[in-house]
């Protein structure tokens, strides 16, 4: 079939390769007529694993192409996917769906009858509703559906390749057999096919990402009660973990989630609900949210009391950047935020990162940046572990010792291999994890 994507980010980008590679004609669309250059070309506007090989595959094939005219986009076919952001308004909670909107409204006057809009964008339950009645007044010919996606950042091409799940909110029959067409090939190998209506699919991304959050934000919290009871919470997790009704993932403790969904998701859940008049259904959102902003502090906490009690004068070394490993994305980073936090009160603070030390400049350009790791720990009064990837765990400790003024390390992440870096004659701090003797 051919389709169009309209809004090439991480989302879009992803999916148009995907169809792509399936066998459809995918026509991307996107205003920022260099990104539109570079994806020609065959380079992605993200750093994502296996990102660049299947957008260079599919982009060589003629399967995938590229433009800037959302027109000649609602010419090309039948069926378009709207994938732009859906950032979290400035100084509210609730989301800023106007980017959708103004994509419906330009699709609109190009449509004929049985073309088909598909949202995937993130955006408040009764959205698509609200947009269907405005599709109705300005091409009644055509149809809405929504079909969230399940991107997991460092595993997109992966999930969206072969996901655990594909929801669509449909109101007709067409617009059904026009969605399980576009995902036959998925269909046919088994993945769960969700018919809903387009207020249920809308709920199940935030629900979902609501739930994950709460997870994260428990054992956290349990860290937390760890630390004043001189417990262990990587033991307690395992412990809660085995049980089959709770399970361990997502309960890992650390530095807390970020980036782009988590963060304004569940905010944006919260503001939705008190328009509905059921705020108090997920009131426990705010303290999700407020549990993992607090984990920023507690590191920043910790620190101080590892370099004295004051900044002044102290070399922090910070290993990570990105919200995540396999990611070069800083939205709402942990790890950024606390490395700048830690410079506001006068520290001097060197950055190292794999991939997002040219997204991390941009956002906190005070801080210093090195793309190697003996040098961002050259002379460091402590070390902070704040994003997991995996190169930091291959660091050597007893080689890294002498370069630093105090081996002290906190491993904010919990993947450093405790045991080895005590044995280097390291320090080693662990939020929720008793430090040995105690």
């Amino acid at each position: 079939m051919r389709m169009t994507v309209i809004g090439t980010g991480y989302v879009g980008v992803v999916h148009a390769a995907t169809m792509a590679d399936l066998g459809h004609e995918v026509l991307g669309t996107d205003i920022d007529e260099e990104r539109i250059a570079a994806l020609s070309s065959g380079t992605p506007p993200v750093y994502e694993p296996g990102l660049q090989e299947l957008l260079q595959r599919t982009v060589a094939s003629g399967r995938l192409r590229f433009t800037t005219d959302v027109a000649s986009a609602a010419r090309f076919a039948p069926a378009h996917f709207v994938c732009v952001g859906t950032p979290q308004q400035p100084g509210a909670k609730r989301a800023d769906v106007r980017s959708v909107e103004a994509v419906v409204d330009a699709l609109a006057p190009h449509l004929g009858p049985g073309d088909l809009i598909v949202g995937k964008s993130t955006v408040p339950v009764g959205t698509a509703a609200r947009l269907a009645e405005r599709l109705r007044r300005t091409a009644p010919q055509a149809g809405l559906a929504w079909n969230p996606e399940f991107l997991r950042e460092g595993f997109a091409v992966q999930d969206s390749a072969a996901p655990e799940r594909i929801v669509v909110g449909v109101t007709s029959e067409h617009d059904e057999e026009v969605l399980r067409e576009l995902y036959a090939p998925m269909l046919r190998v088994g993945v769960p096919f969700f018919r809903t209506d387009p207020s249920t699919a809308e709920l199940v991304k935030v629900a979902s990402n609501s739930f994950l959050a709460t997870k994260i934000s428990f054992i956290n919290a349990m860290a937390e009660v760890c630390d004043a009871a001189g417990a262990d919470v990587i033991m307690l997790a395992q412990a809660v973990g085995a049980d089959s009704r709770i399970g361990p993932r997502f309960l890992q403790p650390g530095l807390g989630f970020g980036g782009s969904c988590f963060p304004k998701d569940i905010r944006g859940f919260m503001a939705r609900a008190e328009e509905l008049g059921v705020g108090g259904a997920v009131a426990f959102l705010d303290e999700v949210d407020a549990i993992n902003t607090r984990q920023r502090t507690r590191t920043v906490e910790l620190t101080g009391r590892l370099v004295g009690g004051s900044f002044a004068d102290a070399n922090v070394a910070v290993l990570g950047a990105a919200f995540k490993p396999d990611s070069d994305d800083v939205r709402d980073s942990p790890a950024l935020a606390v490395a700048e936090s830690i410079r506001r009160r006068g520290a001097r603070v060197r950055v190292h990162d794999p991939e997002a030390l040219d997204n991390a400049r941009s956002a906190a350009p005070g801080l210093q940046y090195t793309l190697d790791v003996p040098k961002a720990c050259e002379d460091a009064d402590v070390v902070l572990h704040l994003t997991a990837w995996p190169e930091y765990r291959a660091i050597d400790p007893a080689a890294l010792a002498p370069l630093v003024r105090r081996p002290t390390v906190v491993d904010a992440r919990h993947t450093l291999d405790a045991d080895r870096w005590r044995e280097a004659g390291w320090s080693l701090h662990a939020p929720g994890r008793p430090q040995p003797g105690e």
